[in-house]
């Protein structure tokens, strides 16, 4: 029997991977080239690699999501229970990443007000963080200031609406349970990316900041303690976001089955 199916409808029907994966593609391209860009500084590179990436990530995911297609139901049913993103979003690692959100945006905070300017560099405001070491004012750094946590707030401050829009989209749209999960999953997948490849950066700056020499005192040794369980954290994290984003599934086949194909 020919394949009457066109072309566009196959192609649609495997688009949400191809976006995903070329994401994620497009991503690690740019961040490539970001890191071997030629600065006097090591570390904003990195910065902006680590921001493209995640970036592009969520930028396929997204993507990905638009081109999916809708299920054409000839009987639709309509619920009266209302959908909740919470009910779409995966029930585990959901608190984790809000968790590594919250705790990012502290780190944050927290750099800008500590931050100072780098007597060394010229303009160098918010690199470094000044401690007093034996009567010698000393830099400490590179620290996550204003200089550097700057592209990271735009990156939350542009992912996060967009993502959040998008859940709330799929949890109102059509389509079975199993089909709306999955791509939640894959769009919660895509802010942990974000998430949780910039707390990694965060921790490895302060961590990198306060090990650097013996200035950083007991206050420095309680925020090294506290910020490696984080970064052990962030890269579990990491691992699970890009294993979803690539291939997101949310429930079991047995599960999807005792979901009711539903359109409000």
């Amino acid at each position: 029997m020919l394949d009457t199916v066109p072309l566009q409808s196959r192609f649609l029907e495997h688009a949400d991977h191809y976006a995903r994966w070329s994401g994620l593609a497009v991503g690690i391209v740019a961040a490539q080239q970001l890191v071997t860009m030629e600065s006097d500084d090591i570390t904003m590179p990195l910065v902006f690699a680590i921001t493209a990436f995640g970036l592009c990530a969520v930028g396929g995911v997204l993507l990905g999501d638009a081109l999916t297609l809708r299920p054409q139901e000839v009987v639709r049913t309509a619920s009266l229970a209302p959908r909740l993103v919470r009910a779409h979003v995966p029930p585990r690692m959901t608190p984790l990443l809000l968790l590594q959100a919250v705790s990012l945006a502290t780190l944050l905070v927290i750099g800008v007000v500590t931050a100072s300017s780098d007597p060394a560099r010229l303009g160098g405001a918010g690199r470094v963080m000044t401690v007093t070491c034996e009567g010698i004012r000393t830099s400490l750094g590179p620290w996550p200031g204003l200089y550097y946590s700057g592209p990271m707030f735009a990156a939350l401050a542009v992912g996060t609406p967009a993502c959040v829009w998008a859940l709330r989209r799929i949890a109102h749209g059509p389509g079975n349970d199993q089909q709306r999960r999955d791509r939640a999953w894959a769009i919660t997948g895509a802010w942990g990316l974000l998430v949780s490849s910039q707390v990694l950066l965060v921790v490895l700056m302060i961590f990198v900041a306060l090990t650097e020499n013996a200035c950083a005192g007991p206050l420095g040794a309680v925020a090294i303690v506290v910020i490696c369980p984080l970064g052990l954290l962030s890269m579990f994290t990491f691992g699970w976001s890009l294993i979803t984003v690539v291939a997101p599934r949310a429930v079991d086949d047995e599960v999807a089955d005792n979901g009711t194909f539903d359109d409000e």
